[in-house]
């Protein structure tokens, strides 16, 4: 894609890239916001392929998400369950609420745009796996340029725990 900010976008010009894991994971994603030279406003035209879905159930903590459904239908899975969703519903999922997953249950293609703010920090809570994800410095361009990005898993510790206190007393 050209690095130079566009006015406008159509939807129908965006170059997708195209990933898939597994047999339940697909999707095809067009940049609308770097498109558009846009550094605090995500924006991504996510393209569903018929019963798959686009990513693992998780929770932002930095973030807030919006999705607007394009064309197509599914389900909007949250911690409370399953809602159904059609063209031209808005889905939210505000940073540190509710975990939040788009499943396409129906047999054609689901089309929906994903907004969210873009800060300097996200960690992202995959309450399926007990996965976490964090990502600082991220510079405003989600988290390929960031300083530190790290995806694990978490036990807890001590706060010293691991730490050179010196001798005890």
């Amino acid at each position: 894609m050209n690095n130079v900010p566009k006015t406008v976008v159509n939807l129908i010009d965006l170059p997708l890239d195209h990933s898939a894991k597994g047999s339940r994971f697909a999707c095809a994603t067009g940049e609308i916001g770097m498109a558009l030279g846009l550094t605090r406003l995500g924006a991504m035209l996510h393209v569903v392929p018929a019963g798959k879905t686009a990513f693992p159930f998780h929770r932002h903590h930095g973030s807030d998400e919006m999705f607007f459904i394009v064309s197509g239908t599914g389900q909007y899975r949250t911690d409370d369950g399953l809602i159904d969703v059609k063209a031209g519903d808005c889905l939210g999922a505000p940073a540190g609420g509710t975990a939040h997953q788009i499943i396409n249950n129906s047999g054609e293609e689901l089309r929906y745009i994903g907004f969210s703010n873009n800060g300097v920090a996200e960690l992202v809570e995959y309450p399926d796996s007990g996965n976490v994800l964090m990502a600082v410095g991220t510079n405003k361009t989600w988290y390929d340029g960031a300083t530190f990005k790290a995806r694990a898993r978490l036990t807890p510790v001590d706060y010293w725990d691991g730490e050179d206190i010196g001798e005890t007393e």
